[in-house]
């Protein structure tokens, strides 16, 4: 398991070169008149012409033959517990293989899985310590999974949340998966936990595992989360009316995921854009969950969100990148200057009637993914999972 620790950063200059497409992680600006990347200590440097930037020096030199770049997929909703294993479905190495399906960073919704998982506030507080740490020194194929989660539960103060805080701990888990259900006692344990850093989220709709809550829409606005979790359901989605509530009122992010309901999915998405707030988008996977593990899951998200709703796939990958980095706070999930390099090279897949990578998601396929490089370090080659790529990028240097 060598490399599944690994998270070392590229020291010397990496450099891209021959790049067909670029992919900026913005909704606003998704594509980018670009064909070089530059990168060093794991930050880009410089995107632009190749004519145009500083290449001299390279340690590394990718040469992309054409195929597209973009950020690395950021997972918002993941349930991780400890090492590259699943409780849930009693699997091993699941981590790793999202990586083959170009996702860079997990953010977790809470380590609910745990078997025996603590709900007193002393164990909820040593497990979301003990799995910020551990995650932080773990990093499967060079993932970053940011872990540690609190769960809400009931008898937590907000002394407590200070000082998980300045143990490090970064993250709310879902509202409605402990024993925190009400609206009034979500919206305070929201304000602790946002006083002192934390990004939060609330579960949406009905009980996921046993032990965990229907939420609806007045406990959701109530609690003004940073995150509007699986609003179509994890798996279980409210009904439209109350979708279009949230989604009128909020301020906040929406997020939706591949194990939940796909139909409203797509209304909620819909509605979201009707109301000019796609800055607010967001998508995850909710995984690992009772359909399974899917490492393809936010690839999928790309091109279902893309084909079904009628949104250029570039839109759709920039709500699972650069809108998701934002509202996490995070130094990646865009293609820009001071960014962490952590980027996917990929094609139309071969067989594909789409015209290159992007028309093909836009026609339901999936991307060929044939490169993940994170923090400037290449982690994996043609990927694993994905159908293989018409062309695929090479070191050359």
């Amino acid at each position: 398991m060598a490399l599944a620790a690994a998270h070392e950063k590229q020291v010397g200059k990496l450099v891209v070169r021959n790049v067909g497409l670029m992919l900026s992680g913005r909704f606003d600006a998704p594509l980018l008149e670009a064909d070089t990347l530059v990168a060093e200590g794991g930050r880009i440097t410089a995107v632009g012409r190749e004519g145009d930037v500083d290449t001299e020096g390279a340690r590394v030199v990718i040469d992309a033959k054409g195929c597209a770049l973009a950020p690395g997929l950021i997972d918002n909703h993941v349930h991780t517990v400890f090492g590259d294993w699943t409780p849930r479905q009693n699997q091993l190495g699941w981590i790793e293989g999202c990586v083959h399906g170009g996702v860079t960073t997990m953010i977790s919704a809470g380590e609910v899985h745990l078997p025996g998982r603590p709900r007193d506030p002393a164990g909820t507080k040593a497990l979301a310590i003990v799995a910020r740490r551990a995650f932080e020194n773990f990093r499967p194929l060079g993932m970053r999974v940011i872990a540690g989660a609190v769960i809400p539960e009931r008898g937590l103060t907000e002394a407590d949340f200070a000082e998980m805080a300045r143990a490090g701990v970064v993250l709310m888990g879902e509202i409605g998966l402990g024993t925190v259900t009400g609206a009034e006692e979500a919206r305070e344990m929201v304000g602790w936990a946002r006083a002192h850093g934390m990004t939060t989220v609330t579960h949406v709709g009905g009980p996921s595992v046993p032990g965990s809550s229907y939420i609806g829409a007045d406990v959701v606005l109530a609690a003004d989360s940073d995150v509007a979790s699986h609003i179509n359901g994890g798996p279980t989605s409210l009904d439209t009316a109350q979708i279009t509530r949230i989604c009128e009122a909020t301020t906040r992010a929406v997020e939706i995921i591949h194990n939940g309901n796909l139909r409203t999915g797509l209304f909620a998405m819909r509605t979201m854009l009707e109301l000019g707030k796609e800055s607010q988008l967001t998508i995850g996977t909710d995984a690992p969950a009772g359909s399974g593990v899917q490492p393809l899951g936010m690839l999928r998200m790309v091109s279902l969100l893309s084909s079904l709703g009628e949104v250029a796939p570039e839109r759709v990958w920039a709500w699972a990148s650069g809108n998701v980095a934002r509202v996490r706070r995070l130094d990646t999930g865009t293609i820009a200057p001071g960014m962490s390099a952590d980027f996917v090279l990929m094609d139309r897949p071969q067989g594909s009637d789409g015209r290159n990578v992007l028309d093909a998601l836009a026609k339901g396929d999936l991307a060929g993914i044939g490169m993940v490089v994170i923090e400037g370090v290449q982690r994996i080659g043609r990927s694993r999972n994905t159908p293989p790529a018409e062309r695929v990028p090479e070191v050359v240097v």
